[in-house]
């Protein structure tokens, strides 16, 4: 078949071709160490009637390996950003300089201590001087905390801009490759093919992607995200991302503003954070499961603390012989109005006085449903959320709502152990939204309210004693104090009692007495008493609601018992003893279900250490699970579209005796031209 072409033909099309082999090699060497080079080869065809046909250049790359590559690259870039953020924060929580537990235990023990000699004012300066290290704990820990949420603020804004940078550079690469593929139709512009593959593979690593080919076979691709949402189309369209917040400007929210058509975004759309994965996945991961709950559990833990302090505390008499007052002042809240809401409209918030053991880790949108014919609000309904903004749910995986919530004159009290008012004169209506964070930011807003050791009230302000006459073996076991608040209580806030407060039990038998005020009145008579224990509750008619007393023995008839305000009281430790007790209560609510079992502080802490502890040792083996996976696709990727110096030299040799081979045949078909010329002459 080959005797119908010429010598000279073959040798010419043997020398280009051996010639275009060996640039090929001398490229894939000449770029062994560029990254995202993708080894080319070169493919010749034999004429059908003698010589070599067009010869091809193109990549050798094997798609499943590059697309595992790719997967491996978005797990490697979500767990390394998730490992190294919760390490940070294990870090703190671990550390016995920051630990809430040891300041917790140093605050109780100088109430102890400061309980052994009530009088003792460097014993009790001692204990104002542990609390404002405690603070200082809890400020340093939350400090921390805000100014990761800060720094996580601007890493959202660079890797978002970062990977619309990516998506509109692989946008124009589609473009110029649809062009290069229409005017070069033997080659494929290896150049674009493998700067396009580099800037997927780098937004493979901020995001999870999928990858595909155009049907069109015209060397486009087709970028989405995992989730569905498309980012490039195979004529280079794009969309790009965008961050945006609603009432906390600081809770950064993904979208992506759909504008194939390249004009005015269309749509908003919102992007599931939790599916996004890669590094971008990644920071809203540490920021939904560590960040978030972390800020909020300290701030729960500060606000039940001092809440509790507080309460005890205005249950004791001070050395001035006063009733007991705040030891620590908790920081007032605002609502921050949604973009429903206009921002003009306001509402305050502040903590409910001894509710504090019902404060959870949730935020709150406090949603008006009602007002009155001048704008104000009269009837709201409230949501518990998580930190992320999604509802919290209750035992039955439903999100937890109360409703119908009248509202009254002033502060309002709320599911949650939070008081609401509504400051604006009128102007709003239904379906306004404000949301309230009780405990994000509130470690480190709790001040000292007194410096004074003084104001320490750790005398129980009622004392009760035996009568001198008595012939029974009763005595007094316990004497609990419930309120002092002079609105509600028996205590007329001067240093006594009420004249119509119970003063005294006289028993009429060993299981009846009656109950007297200070003139002799009989306010109560019971009989049948089963037990000497809160004498007055089992009196009942609201005798029992500011102070109570318990026996131990048995009474006889005639015996008295008196209770009276503890004036000149200096040396009673009753409340002292009652505040160091507080360390092993269960003050810190574990969840919104009201039923579950509340968590002593030391619990809480310890909890918190251990969970977040637990999230970073995962992160770190998933992380070197990843990194494994991502060596083995990528020595798979290599294997195939790798340059192997010693391969290509072998080619270097083979091509260039082929070209030499070639080249000899050329001289050879000259030589017989020349022949057959002078044999003419």
């Amino acid at each position: 078949m080959s005797g119908n072409v010429d010598l000279y033909s073959i040798a010419t099309s043997g020398v280009n071709a051996s010639s275009r082999l060996l640039a090929t090699a001398s490229n894939n060497i000449a770029n062994v160490n560029s990254e995202g080079y993708v080894r080319e080869r070169t493919s010749v065809t034999s004429e059908l009637y003698g010589g070599v046909g067009r010869a091809t250049t193109e990549r050798v790359i094997n798609q499943f390996a590059q697309n595992q590559l790719r997967r491996d690259t978005t797990l490697v870039g979500e767990w390394e950003t998730f490992s190294e953020k919760t390490s940070a924060i294990d870090n703190l929580l671990a550390n016995e300089a920051n630990s809430l537990s040891t300041g917790f235990s140093d605050f109780f023990a100088s109430v102890q201590t400061a309980a052994d000699d009530p009088t003792n004012l460097s014993s009790r300066q001692l204990v104002l001087s542990e609390g404002e290290a405690l603070l200082r704990r809890m400020s340093s820990l939350s400090d921390f905390m805000e100014a990761k949420e800060e720094e996580l603020n601007l890493e959202f804004n660079s890797m978002v801009s970062h990977a619309n940078s990516l998506i509109e550079s692989i946008g124009n690469l589609n473009k110029a490759i649809l062009v290069a593929k229409g005017n070069f139709k033997d080659s494929e512009p290896s150049a674009l093919l493998n700067e396009r593959d580099k800037a997927i593979n780098d937004l493979a690593e901020i995001m999870d992607i999928t990858v595909r080919e155009s049907k069109n076979a015209n060397g486009s691709l087709l970028i989405n995200l995992a989730s569905g949402e498309s980012l490039v189309l195979e004529d280079g369209s794009f969309n790009l991302f965008e961050l945006s917040d609603n009432a906390d400007f600081m809770q950064k929210q993904l979208e992506l503003a759909t504008n194939f058509s390249g004009s005015k975004p269309n749509t908003d759309i919102n992007i599931a954070e939790e599916d996004l994965g890669g590094a971008l996945g990644g920071l809203f991961r540490y920021r939904d499961e560590v960040l978030g709950p972390s800020q909020r559990d300290i701030g729960q833990m500060a606000v039940a603390f001092a809440d509790a302090v507080n309460s005890q505390n205005r249950l004791g008499m001070d050395m001035d012989f006063q009733l007991g007052g705040d030891i620590f002042t908790l920081p007032e809240l605002s609502g921050l109005p949604y973009s429903n809401t206009p921002s003009t409209l306001a509402l305050s918030g502040q903590f409910a006085p001894g509710k504090g053991n019902e404060l959870t880790d949730a935020d709150i949108r406090v949603s008006v449903t009602n007002v009155t014919g001048a704008g104000v609000p009269s009837e709201v309904s409230v949501e518990l959320l998580n930190g992320d903004g999604t509802p919290k749910l209750d035992e039955n995986n439903q999100p937890v709502v109360f409703s119908n919530i009248t509202l009254n004159a002033g502060y309002t009290e709320i599911p949650g152990g939070i008081e609401i008012e509504f400051q604006s004169a009128g102007g709003y209506s239904v379906g306004n939204q404000f949301l309230v964070q009780p405990v994000k930011y509130s470690a480190s807003d709790i001040t000292m309210t007194t410096t004074r050791p003084e104001d320490l009230a750790f005398a129980s302000p009622v004392r009760s004693d035996a009568g001198s006459n008595n012939l029974g073996d009763a005595t007094v076991v316990n004497t609990q104090v419930y309120d002092t608040d002079v609105t509600t209580s028996f205590f007329d806030g001067a240093g006594g009692l009420d004249a119509g407060a119970p003063a005294q039990i006289r028993f009429t038998a060993a299981d009846s007495y009656e109950v007297l005020d200070s003139s002799g009145t009989v306010l109560s008579t019971v009989t049948g008493a089963t037990d000497l224990n809160n004498l007055l509750a089992q009196a009942g008619g609201g005798l029992d609601g500011s102070y109570d007393i318990s026996l131990e023995g048995i009474p006889a008839a005639g015996d008295t018992f008196s209770i009276s305000y503890n004036t000149n009281g200096s040396f009673d430790n009753q409340n002292a003893l009652e505040l160091a007790s507080l360390k092993q209560a269960s003050l810190v609510q574990l969840s919104t279900n009201s039923s579950s079992e509340p968590r002593t502080l030391h619990e809480s802490y310890s909890t918190l250490v251990s969970r977040v502890g637990e999230e970073s040792a995962s992160a770190g083996i998933a992380l070197q699970a990843a990194e494994s996976m991502k060596v083995q696709s990528t020595e798979w990727f290599d294997s195939v579209s790798g340059v192997s110096l010693d391969e290509e030299a072998a080619n270097l040799v083979r091509y260039q005796q082929s070209y030499a081979a070639a080249a000899r045949i050329l001289s050879t078909a000259q030589e017989l031209f020349n022949t057959i010329l002078s044999s003419v002459r």
